[in-house]
């Protein structure tokens, strides 16, 4: 493991010294995609689902407490 960081290092510190930037091969930019595409639904949905289980677990554990509560 420390070998790997020592030779990153090393190409790293190359690199530097080439003048180019370790991240420079970034990858493709997909900005033009990725915002044509509206992520707000979706979290709009995947929040009112997460909210729906807790009102279920709320409510499973109250009647929980409840049938607790009869059978003392």
């Amino acid at each position: 493991m420390l070998i790997k960081q020592f030779v990153f290092a090393l190409f790293a510190l190359f690199l530097m010294l080439l003048g180019l930037d370790a991240n420079a091969a970034g990858g493709p930019d997909f900005s033009t995609l990725t915002s044509a595409v509206d992520f707000s639904t979706a979290t709009a949905a995947i929040l009112s689902v997460a909210a729906l289980l807790a009102v279920v677990y709320v409510t499973w554990r109250g009647a929980k407490m409840v049938l607790g509560a009869i059978k003392r």
